[in-house]
C-alpha cells in the first residue's frame, strides 16, 4: 500500500496538523511516512499545503507532481491542485467559497461542508477533523485507534482533554461525505 496525499488551503485551517496527525497515524502503524509542509511566510490567512505520503516500503522521494488524494479546502488550493490528482485517485474539497467546482471525470470527487457540520456539533475549531474524518471515510488507510494516539501525539499535554471532540469531528466528516462523482 502506497498514499500520496496533499492537503491544501488557507493557514489556520488546520491543514499542516490535519497532515502531521496523518503521519503519526501511519507511524503508529509501523508504516514508512513523508510529512512534507509548504506555506508562505504569512501563515494564517495565506495559503498552505502538506504532503503526506503513507507506504508500507521505502519512500524513494517526497516530492511529487501527482497525487492519489487531494484535499482542497479554499478555490486557490482547487485550481491548483485539481490537475494534479491521478486518474483515477480522489479529490475531496469544502464546497464552502467554491465558486468553480471540480469538473473531471476520471477522479472520484467528494465534498464535506466542514464548517457547517462543525457549527452543528458546537466545535468551530474541529474543521480540519471534519475534513480528515471524511478522507478516513474514502480511504480507511489507518484505523481510528492510530488517528487517535497520532491526535495524542501531536496535540500538547494540555489539549488532550479536547481528543473526544476531535473524535466526534472525525466521525461526523465520516458520515456527512458525500460523493459527487465516482469512478468505477
Amino acid at each position: 500500500m502506497k498514499e500520496e496525499i496533499i492537503i491544501a488551503g488557507f493557514g489556520g485551517q488546520g491543514v499542516l496538523s490535519m497532515g502531521k496527525i496523518l503521519a503519526y497515524s501511519g507511524i503508529m502503524q509501523d508504516q514508512e511516512v513523508a510529512w512534507m509542509p509548504s506555506y508562505g511566510p504569512e501563515m494564517r490567512g495565506g495559503t498552505a499545503n502538506v504532503t503526506v505520503i503513507l507506504s508500507d516500503n521505502k519512500i524513494s522521494s517526497p516530492i511529487l507532481n501527482a497525487f492519489d488524494t487531494v484535499i482542497t479546502l479554499n478555490q486557490q488550493s482547487l485550481d491548483k491542485f485539481e490537475s494534479k490528482v491521478k486518474p483515477g485517485g480522489l479529490l475531496i474539497y469544502d464546497p464552502n467559497g467554491i465558486t468553480h467546482k471540480p469538473t473531471r471525470t476520471d477522479i472520484t470527487i467528494c465534498s464535506i461542508d466542514a464548517a457547517e457540520e462543525c457549527a452543528k456539533i458546537g466545535n468551530p475549531k474541529g474543521y480540519n477533523m471534519v475534513v480528515l474524518g471524511a478522507f478516513l471515510k474514502m480511504k480507511p488507510i489507518v484505523k481510528m485507534d492510530n488517528v487517535l494516539k497520532g491526535l495524542k501525539k501531536s496535540l500538547p499535554a494540555r489539549h488532550h482533554n479536547l481528543i473526544p471532540l476531535n473524535e466526534q469531528a472525525i466521525n461526523v466528516g465520516m458520515d456527512k461525505v458525500k460523493v459527487e462523482f465516482e469512478v468505477k
